[in-house]
């Protein structure tokens, strides 16, 4: 596989630009070959932003050559999910319109990278109001893996994902909520986070919601962290600056502050409960990867499930009835357009009482306690990120019974009710060669030990990175 500046990570860049081996100029060229060699198949990117991308890379390579870089970040090619928005540019959170809205404003992760310096190529792809775990969209078509193209990406941080795998710079920001950024990484064989509740702001918070970093590995995941988490008061959700842990009194810091597994307990939690059970060869990376834990001198206890199939009913009916309500909310001929299985699933909520509709809402607070409370003794929990490996690219869902609940994130969704930060990271793979991550999740607030996990593991197991098979 042909490799280039665009495959470097965020630091590799930084140093290469401070030490004038490089720059950011030099850098955004190969990301644009890339781009251009891999995109027609694909299909990443929603808005491309080439010329303007440029012109920031050669801002900052000014800025580095006079010694003034504004972060580690400045110059470092970055993309963007399409739900983020970014000022003049296109908000069609996935499906295809009559008259597409155009963002008015940037939102806060936004302005935190430019802020940075990072360079900002583009919006990625997602599916039709991001509920589904695929590239597939009424709006792009189907966004495919650059391992395998006939795989899926997961999703709904599909493009992000993709551009991730494919090497279109370091850093790529998605959204999730109820596994969006964990999904594909696991199908793609990447490092991701769901942060704390509140941690990313954002300028349009919900139940459940958080954006974060997708990236070839645990350190270009903390060095977008480091950037974003910034807080910024139009999320009347975020958390305040120091509502975190310090890094260096975490437990699992040796006296240095890096991560030693030494003492840490930690679940390990192979049945969510609900949905489809995992495969095994899930199960056995998951399990391995407990083992290293182990042998690192942690101490491994399992985890029992703490949810079952009636709160995932529950929770899939309350966002088809949230999505029957944006779906009435369009005109008629706006409505014809949308995902012809996202039309069948939303209609699912449109009978929905008010009464049902409180039940499924109190479902949800349920979760959020039973995972709060099954999580609390741990440091640490360890599981499978999806039950199976990549799909079809062309299915809408790894289990596509449109009338059925999501059987694929009941390891996922519950950090995403409870607010608790939750990684994934590359543990091994099937037999076909298809990835499998494993999820690392934490307490509320513990973003950082859960980051440092991640890369610990990543070191401990040091399993090749996946290649992709696109724009070799």
């Amino acid at each position: 596989m042909t490799t280039s500046l665009a495959d470097r990570s965020a630091a590799e860049m930084a140093a290469g630009f401070a030490g004038g081996d490089f720059d950011p100029v030099e850098v955004h060229s190969a990301v644009v070959d890339r781009m251009d060699d891999c995109e027609p198949t694909i299909n990443a990117l929603f808005h491309r932003d080439d010329e303007r991308s440029r012109d920031a890379a050669a801002a900052s390579a000014a800025r580095w050559r006079e010694g003034r870089p504004l972060s580690d970040l400045d110059g470092v090619p970055v993309t963007i999910k399409e739900n983020i928005a970014r000022r003049g540019v296109p908000l069609p959170s996935g499906h295809a319109w009559v008259e597409m809205p155009v963002a008015g404003h940037d939102a806060p992760i936004t302005e935190r990278l430019e802020e940075a310096g990072a360079v900002i190529l583009g919006s990625t792809t997602m599916p039709d109001w991001g509920m589904l775990s695929s590239g597939v969209s009424s709006l792009h078509g189907i966004t495919r893996s650059p391992l395998d193209p006939s795989l899926t990406t997961g999703g709904s941080s599909a493009g992000a994902g993709a551009a991730a795998a494919a090497g279109y710079g370091p850093i790529h920001i998605g959204s999730d909520i109820g596994g969006s950024i964990r999904l594909p990484c696991t199908w793609l064989g990447l490092a991701g986070l769901k942060p704390s509740f509140g941690r990313v702001p954002l300028d349009a918070p919900y139940l459940g919601r958080c954006a974060g970093p997708l990236a070839r590995t645990m350190a270009d995941v903390k060095a977008a962290m480091d950037i974003i988490s910034a807080p910024d008061d139009r999320d009347y959700s975020r958390l305040p600056r120091f509502a975190a842990d310090d890094a260096q009194s975490l437990p699992g810091s040796d006296s240095a502050g890096a991560f030693d597994p030494r003492g840490l307990r930690i679940g390990v939690q192979l049945d969510a409960g609900c949905g489809v059970a995992a495969a095994a060869q899930v199960r056995s990376a998951v399990t391995e990867a407990a083992e290293r834990f182990s042998a690192a001198g942690a101490e491994i206890v399992t985890v029992d499930p703490f949810i079952d199939d009636d709160h995932l009913r529950d929770m899939d009916l309350f966002w088809r009835v949230r999505s029957w309500a944006d779906l009435k909310a369009l005109p008629v001929d706006e409505q014809a357009l949308i995902l012809p299985y996202i039309q069948q699933w939303a209609q699912d909520g449109a009978d929905t009482s008010g009464v049902d509709l409180m039940r499924c809402y109190h479902s949800v607070q349920e979760i959020r306690r039973r995972t709060i409370e099954a999580t609390a003794e741990f440091d640490l929990v360890i599981s499978p990120t999806a039950p199976d490996a990549a799909f079809p690219a062309e299915q809408p869902m790894p289990y596509p019974q449109v009338h059925e609940p999501m059987g694929h994130i009941g390891f996922t969704m519950p950090f995403n009710m409870s607010e608790q930060p939750a990684a994934t990271v590359l543990a091994g793979s099937m037999d076909d060669g298809r990835t499998i991550g494993v999820q690392i999740a934490g307490r509320r607030f513990a973003d950082e030990l859960v980051m440092a996990a991640g890369a610990w593991f990543e070191a401990a197991a040091d399993l090749e990175l996946p290649t992709r098979s696109v724009g070799v």
